[in-house]
């Protein structure tokens, strides 16, 4: 059967990218069959009411062409609802799409939304905040928090002086970390949970991080210096920020951040000030996935 597809389009995303993929990749999910709705939307605000709406309505599938921000705000509504996430990558990080295994090209991405397989997989839950990719606190959500304040420059450009300036400003700060009721205590750089392995379009802070595992996989990077921090960044690219003595790694259902002083952000989004507690939730979530490859079968009669 022909599924009903609501796009749901930040045409800002990746920089106006998603933008000019409108029409393509509308074209190809109706020449797939799908019967496309598509939404556009003026401002994050439309974005989370045209996002309630098609839960609301119901639809099959609420496909996103966009980054992970404006996946965070559908997620706010189809966390636990029948309808499907499809994810149509067209942002600058792009973390949930590579989470779940979906393709990068948005046209490829388009023939998973239109014939992909539902795959079930868990998400994290902050308060009322859901999320499917990392929580971050400390050195890496002051970046986020910095770059959102700075009106200039635009685009990359905007982050690499929000680095510039938390780098010199950086400091370890008091943290209690608690996985499913074991508590630690001590000064650290930044703390990480993930329900998936990366964030920040790739950075692989908890490698080995599924979100089908029903756990969270917590990176806590106790202090580092100036020099140290820049050194680890190629690792969180390649997942080798393991091996560093000062990360410390646990899994758990269940954990609460007490970090002084410290703003979190989840998916790339604010979420808020700590001390927050952190519950993964199975099987929160429909996703669209690849299907998965098989061999051709032989030919009739042979």
């Amino acid at each position: 059967m022909p599924r009903e597809v609501d796009l749901l389009v930040n045409p800002t995303a990746g920089r106006g990218r998603a933008r000019h993929l409108v029409e393509p990749v509308t074209a190809r999910l109706r020449e797939l069959g799908c019967a496309v709705r598509v939404l556009t939307a003026e401002s994050p605000k439309h974005a989370d009411r045209l996002a309630s709406e098609a839960v609301d309505r119901r639809t099959e599938v609420l496909a996103v062409l966009g980054g992970d921000g404006t996946c965070h705000l559908a997620l706010q509504h189809l966390a636990g609802s029948p309808s499907m996430l499809g994810v149509i990558p067209a942002g600058t990080g792009n973390d949930l799409q590579a989470s779940v295994g979906g393709p990068a090209d948005p046209l490829r991405a388009a023939e998973t939304v239109a014939i992909g397989e539902p795959r079930i997989i868990d998400l994290g839950r902050t308060a009322d905040t859901w999320w499917a990719t990392v929580l971050c606190a400390g050195f890496d959500s002051r970046i986020n928090e910095r770059a959102n304040r700075l009106r200039w420059p635009r685009g990359r450009r905007r982050y690499d002086l929000a680095i510039l300036i938390e780098l010199a400003r950086l400091r370890a700060l008091p943290a209690t970390v608690t996985v499913d009721g074991h508590r630690w205590r001590g000064p650290v750089t930044m703390v990480s949970v993930g329900n998936g392995p990366s964030y920040g379009g790739g950075q692989l802070i908890c490698p080995d991080a599924r979100p089908d595992d029903g756990l969270l996989d917590v990176a806590v990077v106790q202090p580092l210096s100036r020099l140290d921090v820049a050194r680890l960044k190629p690792k969180l690219a390649t997942g080798e920020l393991g091996d560093h003595p000062a990360v410390l790694r646990w899994r758990a259902r269940e954990v609460r951040l007490e970090v002084a002083g410290t703003i979190a952000y989840a998916d790339g989004e604010r979420v808020g000030p700590l001390p927050l507690s952190i519950t993964n939730v199975p099987g929160a979530l429909r996703v669209l996935a690849p299907l998965p490859s098989r061999p051709c079968p032989d030919p009739v009669g042979t």
